[in-house]
């Protein structure tokens, strides 16, 4: 399927059907990743550990977050690389990036085990251990945290095989790491009667497995070839996977900081109650996990559907996004009521998959708690994946400033706040009625970004040009010769020497073509493409950057620009076309500046602002296309360095072409970089 048949799959073919496409294999991803975090729980809970197993491996659960949030923050940051570089066709650092994401994923795995050693009764204890569960945790946490290299490689690795083209390879990875676990744990906590330490042997086995088997896919890797060499740090390049990772460390660590609050307001008010300590700590491990299934199936959902919404929000089908977006919040309602139901019907049932209590003084007690935790603890799960949903949406769709408040809002801004305060009134109940408080507050924040995200959509559906950028404009024919890239400053007058050096020099003249080209190239409008920088925000702008909608209309500009020079001799204006024609022999790359002055008053003539207008939009502007090349090249916009020629474009813009033209006649092209 060429890019053409890809961009009307997407944007014709029927929701239903994408959906199962993506979202099936997405879901199913996710869930086995949870049956390594329930596996453990769920056999030593009905072993004679019990209760107390069950809340030693709930305090353990935040560490293994840790790790894991570290491993994909380096693996879905290399994965976004190698997936916005294929789009490019520029695969010749991917080797490079994945490299440098293992050693530092080796690093840091080396550096949490050195810190977590030597303290870890304290930090197990922090996490929610008494004097009752501790000795069962460091037995398993022994075991678990010498393993974190293998464990922490094996999630990074898993992220680069998907993004390599082969998820089923991945899937495949993980499936048979958690069969070994589900079938060493019986054998080896209940034949062998090794308790905690054969659950954690289970485990650990488990991950070899997995980690083995990705690491035979890196010798026989689709888009880049691994060497020794690509092992050696390369922060140059890695510069953009940093960026591109962020979010997921982000969400791991805040799933750290709730976890970490949460079972010490579990541990104080808990010991205060008849439950005591053990009883609240290992039924929020049991919620938890039962949690994260529900929740990854949602994320699965969201996440499949991330290239359909992408794809329609760029092409401005904005009926389509409205859609898509109704038939996700179905499937997600969907799956939060089926929940609830279970919930609220069935408790017991959902909490006895984890075991009975045997070894601490009263049973009923532990009973009474679960029923209490599922009841009302996770009365408003529907909010909850409602919210996690509309937070991957807005990331989709290009607004990283909904995504970031709604991810934070529940969490961070009303849970903490709520779970440290309750409690003091109600107890340890009023930990538990602290969840639907913030489910509550964060759903009517998040229906307010939605109702203002779609009000938006609507005034932009509006003005949308109907002709969806088809206008006809085509590659001007053009002779062999020097290719003359101009990057600028706003109001540097860089367009009209631009046209004056090409008209000069009898060659094609390409500016806002580019967009129009780049648009029936991908599909995608012509004018979302154009304002990519006018729609950036100025706060989380590389969020913004990162965005799967934009990388598409970045991937499309920047292989017109190719298809441009391909062509022959020519001007090209601004996209950040001097480091995507970097391989290019006979390239000329000029970079056009002017004293603030002069630039502010271009401006007011042009566009008609004020003074004081027109220095807010020049700076604006100027963030955006600095933020832009960093983004594009992850070197500094501007830099004499990464130039040809640096023209100051007050001294007029007919000397200022001229000079440009003398520079190039003067140049023979086999001198050209």
């Amino acid at each position: 399927m060429d890019r053409q048949q890809s961009s009307e799959f997407l944007g014709k073919e029927k929701i239903a059907k994408l959906m199962a496409k993506f979202c099936i294999p997405c879901v199913l991803s996710l869930l086995v990743s949870a049956l390594y975090n329930i596996v453990d729980q769920i056999f030593v809970g009905n072993s004679e550990l019990s209760t107390l197993g069950n809340a030693a491996t709930g305090v353990v659960f935040p560490i293994f977050i840790i790790a894991q949030g570290f491993a994909w923050y380096f693996g879905d940051g290399s994965a976004a690389y190698i997936n916005i570089k294929q789009g490019k066709g520029d695969t010749d650092k991917i080797h490079k990036c994945v490299g440098t994401g293992m050693t530092f994923t080796l690093i840091i795995s080396v550096v949490l085990l050195a810190i977590f050693y030597p303290l870890k009764t304290q930090i197990l204890t922090l996490f929610g251990a008494s004097e009752n569960s501790i000795g069962y945790a460091v037995e398993y946490f022994n075991i678990i945290l010498g393993f974190f290299p293998v464990y922490m490689l094996s999630n990074m690795i898993n992220a680069v095989v998907r993004a390599d083209g082969s998820p089923a390879w991945s899937m495949f990875s993980m499936l048979a790491g958690a069969a070994v676990n589900i079938i060493l744990d019986p054998v080896f906590i209940f034949l062998c009667k090794w308790g905690m330490s054969g659950a954690a042997w289970a485990t650990v086995i488990g991950q070899i497995v997995s980690f083995a088997i990705s690491v035979v896919y890196l010798f026989r890797t689709k888009t880049f070839r691994l060497k020794f060499k690509s092992l050696i740090p390369n922060f140059r390049v890695y510069i953009e996977a940093f960026k591109l990772g962020l979010s997921s460390l982000i969400t791991q660590m805040t799933i750290v900081v709730i976890s970490l609050v949460c079972n010490i307001m579990l541990v104080k008010y808990g010991s205060m109650s008849k439950y005591g300590a053990d009883i609240p700590i290992a039924v929020i491990g049991i919620e938890s996990k039962v949690f994260t299934v529900v929740i990854n199936i949602v994320v699965g959902i969201v996440l499949g559907c991330q290239p359909i919404i992408g794809y329609n929000m760029g092409a401005k089908n904005f009926v389509r996004v409205k859609k898509l977006y109704r038939a996700i919040l179905l499937c997600t309602v969907a799956v939060g009521l089926i929940s609830t139901v279970l919930f609220e019907a069935a408790p017991d049932a959902v909490v006895s998959i984890f075991g009975k209590p045997t070894n601490i003084p009263n049973p009923d007690d532990y009973w009474e708690f679960a029923r209490k935790t599922f009841r009302i603890f996770l009365a408003l799960v529907t909010f909850t994946c409602t919210i996690k949903m509309s937070s991957i949406f807005f990331q989709a769709v290009g607004k990283p400033i909904f995504a970031v408040l709604a991810s934070l809002i529940r969490d961070i801004i009303c849970f903490v706040p709520l779970i440290c305060v309750l409690p003091i009134f109600y107890g340890v109940n009023g930990i538990l009625v602290s969840a639907p408080i913030a489910d509550l507050l964060a759903m009517l924040v998040t229906a307010g970004l939605t109702v203002a995200f779609f009000i938006g959509i609507k005034k932009m559906a509006a003005k949308s040009s109907a002709t969806n950028g088809q206008d006809g404009t085509v590659i001007k024919p053009s002779k062999d010769g020097v290719i003359i890239t101009i990057a600028r400053q706003h109001g540097s007058s860089d367009k009209q020497i631009g046209k004056i050096v090409a008209e000069k020099l009898g060659i094609p003249f390409y500016y806002k073509e580019m967009t129009a080209l780049a648009a029936q190239e991908s599909g995608l409008d012509k004018e979302f493409i154009s304002d990519i920088n006018a729609n950036s925000p100025d706060v989380l702008r590389s969020l913004y950057l990162s965005c799967e909608v934009v990388q598409q209309a970045i991937t499309a500009q920047d292989k017109i620009i190719r298809k441009i020079a391909d062509n022959g001799s020519c001007v090209i204006v601004g996209r950040a076309a001097d480091y995507v024609l970097r391989y290019y022999k006979d390239v000329v790359r000029i970079y056009i500046y002017a004293p603030e002055e002069y630039r502010v008053k271009r401006i007011m003539e042009v566009y008609g602002d004020s003074e004081e207008e027109a220095k807010i939009n020049l700076r604006r502007s100027d963030k955006a296309r600095a933020a832009y090349y960093a983004n594009i090249s992850a070197q500094k916009w501007g830099d004499s360095k990464n130039y040809d020629l640096c023209v100051d474009s007050s001294i007029g813009v007919e000397q200022g072409a001229d000079l440009i033209v003398s520079y190039v006649q003067a140049k023979k092209p086999s001198e050209n970089k």
